[in-house]
């Protein structure tokens, strides 16, 4: 079965929605606009229930089919916040908010999400309860975590739950994803190295923290290529390095460095913090410094479960006749995974054809994506759900 003839119906409508969000982006869990304007479509469709709030800013409908004999419940889930960029596509329905957009589609994904609902309550041919999750705050503010903290898993009895995120570079309406490690966890550390700031002429009377921060740095890097299993995939990158000086006749007194350590596995995550901490603190007391690492956990791994993940393979199958359904992980990170350690469930990406990257100030949804994804989520309610 090819895309629904219903969102090739529903294609413009869905495309204005997307178009909207996309003019108006609101960021972490400051969603005013967006969580007022989901609700009240979820309410014109007929939800019958819609809940506002779960997770600080977070939004649930609920859509029960024909009949409830299965007592099974899915959950669908989008992201709905956008990113502090400058956008600078230049579009007619580009950001009117400075500093704000939506530049990694979580514009498409709520009005994905959207039409499948629509197409849901309208049709309502399955044996069961579909939970739709309109999420807060996955850019960095674990807005999955909240949710799934404020009681969403329960509260509506979700058995096990779905989502997607669209991949630049792959061709429009191509699904891929994985049993197991689909994105990686990613924590954050901050290192200040201490030293004795001084006279630039004078380094033998100071002791030079800029150098110790330096091979603090070096270090680090000998962390992945010779401490992990050259099998695995963990990536270390120091992002920024910055000292209390300005000057270039000044040796500084202190050195910041901070960075973000990504993994597949916990056992890898917990040897990157333990060498992460011992590198850098006798790296440094080597050069007569001393380093203060602050370890910040961040979004664990995300991992599909292997039957939720055939299925959902399966599924995309029926959808497009582009599926891959043994890519390999990614190392960016996913907020989603929360969500995963309540239930199984599994983590797709969908093509986003030649656009630029997530994250770049010139990013856009496709719109030839929507009708693929609305299938999808309309797929997987009527199959694991078939009344």
């Amino acid at each position: 079965m090819p895309i629904k003839n219903r969102f090739a119906e529903l294609l413009p409508e869905i495309t204005e929605w997307r178009r909207d969000l996309h003019a108006h982006p609101e960021i972490m869990y400051d969603l005013p606009r967006t969580a007022g304007f989901v609700a009240s479509k979820l309410r014109a469709f007929g939800c019958d229930e819609v809940v506002e709030g779960i997770g600080r800013t977070g939004v649930v409908g609920v859509i029960k089919g024909r009949s409830d004999s299965s007592g099974k419940v899915i959950g669908l889930r989008a992201d709905m916040d956008a990113l502090p960029i400058h956008e600078t596509t230049g579009l007619d329905y580009a950001s009117e908010t400075p500093g704000a957009m939506h530049a990694c589609g979580h514009d498409g994904h709520t009005a994905m999400l959207l039409g499948a609902a629509k197409y849901l309550s309208e049709t309502r041919n399955f044996d069961g309860t579909v939970v739709l999750i309109f999420q807060p705050a996955e850019e960095g503010g674990a807005g999955g975590l909240a949710m799934v903290e404020d009681g969403l898993m329960d509260r509506w009895g979700v058995q096990e739950v779905y989502g997607m995120h669209n991949a630049p570079g792959l061709p429009v309406g191509m699904f891929a994803t994985r049993p197991g490690a689909l994105m990686a966890s990613s924590d954050e550390f901050e290192i200040v190295v201490t030293g004795k700031g001084g006279h630039a002429a004078e380094p033998h009377q100071a002791v030079d923290t800029t150098l110790a921060a330096a091979q603090v740095v070096v270090t680090l890097h000998s962390i992945v290529s010779r401490n992990v299993n050259p099998l695995q995939r963990v990536v270390l990158t120091v992002g920024t390095f910055t000292t209390d000086s300005s000057a270039s006749n000044i040796i500084a007194h202190t050195a910041t460095l901070r960075g973000t350590v990504r993994t597949l596995d916990p056992e890898a995550r917990a040897l990157m913090e333990a060498r992460v901490r011992r590198v850098a603190e006798d790296t440094a007391s080597a050069f007569g410094a001393r380093a203060e690492v602050t370890w910040t956990a961040g979004y664990p791994v995300t991992v599909n479960d292997a039957d939720a993940a055939a299925f959902a393979t399966e599924v995309a199958r029926a959808v497009s006749p582009m599926v891959e359904g043994e890519v390999p992980p990614i190392m960016p990170s996913e907020d989603f995974s929360y969500m995963l350690e309540a239930r199984p469930g599994a983590y797709l990406f969908l093509g986003n054809g030649d656009s630029a990257q997530c994250h770049h100030p010139n990013y856009n949804f496709n719109d030839e994506a929507i009708p693929y994804g609305c299938s999808f989520f309309a797929e997987i309610v009527e199959r694991r759900l078939s009344a």
